[in-house]
């Protein structure tokens, strides 16, 4: 699709987009915990994709997913930078509303709210890791990146990426233990 979509094929973008929309989005949303900018990053990010597609600035090296990802990650960054030299916090970090949805309503309302009640958990728990463990654990588990994929793209050995997983791990079951959590469906 992005040879096709270089090539002059324009419909193949939204195809591209598609793809990988949910990957791309939940990368952004779960690293800043803000809809309405996860939102207007993910715009960013693939009009940057665009434009960089189009300046020839992509090697087709099977890796489109991961080197979108990145892209979002440096907006991130980039945004991060902006907001600490305004010296601006923002405490928006409302959720998005999981009832308020036609796809869920015929599920059972107390898994809806036992499940939410996980995720919620959950997150707060990825957000006590440092910062390496934390970028290692959302690339994987939300953003289905490799290990390989997670190397490249915080420019470290895969032995380093497992690794930190593996301390991340090892310190989820930790503060899971410690919180006295049970992150089970019964």
């Amino acid at each position: 699709m992005v040879q096709a979509y270089i090539k002059g094929d324009h419909s193949a973008i939204e195809v591209l987009i598609n793809r990988h929309r949910n990957k791309v989005y939940t990368y952004i949303l779960l690293t800043i915990k803000n809809q309405q900018l996860a939102e207007d990053l993910f715009q960013e990010t693939f009009i940057k994709v665009i434009q960089s597609l189009r300046g020839g600035k992509y090697k087709d090296n099977g890796k489109f997913l991961s080197w979108v990802i990145r892209i979002a990650h440096n907006l991130i960054i980039d945004h991060f930078r902006k907001e600490k030299q305004m010296n601006s916090i923002s405490n928006d970090d409302s959720e998005v509303d999981l009832f308020n949805s036609k796809k869920l309503s015929d599920s059972n309302i107390e898994e809806l709210i036992i499940d939410s009640q996980i995720k919620s958990e959950i997150r707060i728990l990825i957000n006590e890791l440092p910062n390496d463990q934390r970028e290692v654990v959302l690339l994987r588990h939300y953003g289905g990146l490799s290990f390989k994929e997670i190397a490249d793209q915080t420019d470290v050995s895969i032995n380093t990426a497992l690794g930190r997983m593996r301390y991340a791990l090892i310190n989820l079951r930790k503060l899971i233990q410690e919180k006295n959590l049970s992150l089970t469906v019964y």
